[in-house]
């Protein structure tokens, strides 16, 4: 899977001033990968997508002057601490027996293309529905390479697995989806 610079080549010089504090530097992280980041944790059921992706850049930007890599490396630091925020709250969530999740349905302004977006709700809703079926490892491994981007290296660091491991999760989960898309009647 090729990687994508998302920083359009400005990465060393995004990263500089963010070590400094430049607000605008911090901004761009920001709002470069939170997109990503909210979808990823979105996609694993988070309870409130929006507030842990807060969280995650609060650490991202705390923590922004001890990381030492390319832009690759640094979308791997990210989705790692997304990953672990993600783990803390399912933990909270055992402890505290969270009882129902928010919906997505929040005060979001009127699309333009309702039809559009309405397309693009059950489609997000249905990978939602197919992600919850496959086995916790298959889907973080799934959704980090899918959604994340993430390399089969990367993926293995973040979730503490080896890349052989990584590997062979992904094939299954890809069988998975694919043995319940055949027992639905989709052609494949």
């Amino acid at each position: 899977m090729a990687q994508m610079d998302r920083f359009d080549g400005e990465f060393d010089a995004v990263l500089a001033a963010a070590v400094v504090g430049a607000p605008w530097a911090l901004e761009r992280i920001f709002t470069t990968l939170s997109p990503i980041v909210a979808g990823y944790l979105r996609m694993q059921g988070a309870h409130e997508p929006e507030d842990l992706t807060s969280e995650v850049f609060v650490a991202v930007l705390r923590k922004v002057a001890t990381f030492r890599g390319d832009e690759a490396g640094f979308r791997s630091w990210v989705f790692t601490i997304a990953h672990r925020r993600l783990i803390d709250e399912r933990r909270r969530a055992v402890r505290h027996s969270l009882v129902t999740a928010m919906g997505d349905d929040y005060d979001a302004p009127a699309p333009d293309d309702v039809a559009e977006s309405a397309l693009q709700s059950l489609a997000a809703e249905r990978v939602r529905e197919l992600c919850d079926r496959l086995v916790p490892d298959q889907r973080d491994v799934l959704l980090l390479r899918l959604v994340g981007r993430l390399t089969v290296d990367e993926v293995a660091a973040t979730i503490g697995k080896t890349p052989g491991a990584v590997k062979a999760l992904q094939r299954r989960g890809f069988r998975a989806v694919g043995r319940i898309l055949e027992r639905e009647g989709v052609p494949l």
